[in-house]
C-alpha cells in the first residue's frame, strides 16, 4: 500500500482533477457526501463544461447513502443530484447507481449488493472519501460491526455513530479499498485530529479511527487536505 498526502490550497478543485481523469476513460467512480465534496463536484461540473467532456460512459456509485427518501435534505443523492448532476444540463449524463435507502437499511443494502454485482466492475477507478471528526469513512463508523464485514460490498448500518442518526448504508473495507485509487478530501482545523490519527507518522489501524484501516488494504490512498487539515502531519505544507 502507498499513501501519498497532497496539502494544496484548493483541495476541491485538486479533487475535481482527479474525477476527470478517472472520467475521460469511462470510469467507475465512487462519490462522497458532505461539504468539501459537493464543492469539488462544482468544480467538476465547471472543468467538464470548458473541455466538454461526455460522461455517457461514466458510472457514478455512492459510498453510502442515509436511509430517507433521495428528495430529503439529508440524502447524499439529492446533494449529488443538485450539485452535480442537474448543473450538466443537456449534456450527456453519466449512469448513476444510487443507494436505494427508502427502502430500509437491510433491503437498501441488499439491493445494492446486488447492483455491484450485477452491473459493477471489479474494482472502482476511484474512490472519494470524506473523514469525519471521529475517524469515520463512508459510514464505517468506530467500533462498529461493519468494519469486520469482509464477504459484501454493501452493508446495513443500523445505527449511525453521528447526526443525522438516521440508518445507513455503506460500502465495506474491501469494496472501497479495491480501487485503483482511493482519495480521502477534508479541509479546516476540525480534520486535523482526524487525519492525524489515520494517516499520521504514529497512526496504527485500529477500529476506534475506520479511516485507518483503509491504507493497510489499498493499493493507492491520496490524503487531499489544505493546512489547516494538515495541522497534525510533521513535514507537510501546501504547495
Amino acid at each position: 500500500m502507498t499513501v501519498s498526502f497532497e496539502v494544496v490550497e484548493h483541495p476541491a478543485r485538486a479533487c475535481a482533477a482527479l474525477m476527470i481523469g478517472a472520467a475521460v476513460g469511462g470510469g467507475h467512480i465512487v462519490l462522497a457526501g458532505g461539504s468539501t465534496p459537493k464543492a469539488a463536484y462544482g468544480e467538476f461540473v465547471a472543468a467538464v463544461e470548458a473541455v466538454g467532456l461526455d460522461l455517457s460512459r461514466t458510472t457514478f456509485w455512492l459510498g453510502d447513502e442515509r436511509c430517507v427518501e433521495p428528495d430529503d435534505e439529508r440524502s447524499n443523492y439529492r446533494m449529488i443530484r443538485e450539485s452535480l448532476l442537474e448543473p450538466l444540463g443537456d449534456r450527456p449524463q453519466p449512469r448513476v447507481e444510487r443507494i436505494r435507502g427508502e427502502l430500509g437499511p437491510d433491503a437498501a443494502a441488499d439491493h445494492y449488493e446486488r447492483r455491484l454485482r450485477e452491473a459493477g466492475p471489479s474494482r472502482f477507478d476511484l474512490v472519494l472519501l470524506g473523514i469525519g471528526p471521529d475517524g469515520h469513512t463512508a459510514s464505517l463508523f468506530p467500533g462498529q460491526p461493519s468494519l469486520s464485514v469482509r464477504d459484501r460490498l454493501a452493508v446495513a448500518v443500523p445505527e449511525a455513530g453521528l447526526e443525522p442518526f438516521v440508518p445507513r448504508v455503506s460500502l465495506t473495507l474491501p469494496a472501497l479499498t479495491a480501487a485503483r485509487q482511493v482519495v480521502v478530501l477534508a479541509e479546516g482545523h476540525g480534520k486535523a485530529d482526524a487525519i492525524a490519527d489515520a494517516f499520521g507518522r504514529d497512526a496504527e489501524p485500529e477500529a476506534r479511527v475506520p479511516a485507518s484501516l483503509l491504507a493497510p488494504e489499498a493499493k493507492l490512498v491520496t490524503v487531499l487536505i489544505d493546512d489547516a487539515a494538515a495541522a497534525g502531519l510533521e513535514g507537510v505544507g501546501a504547495r
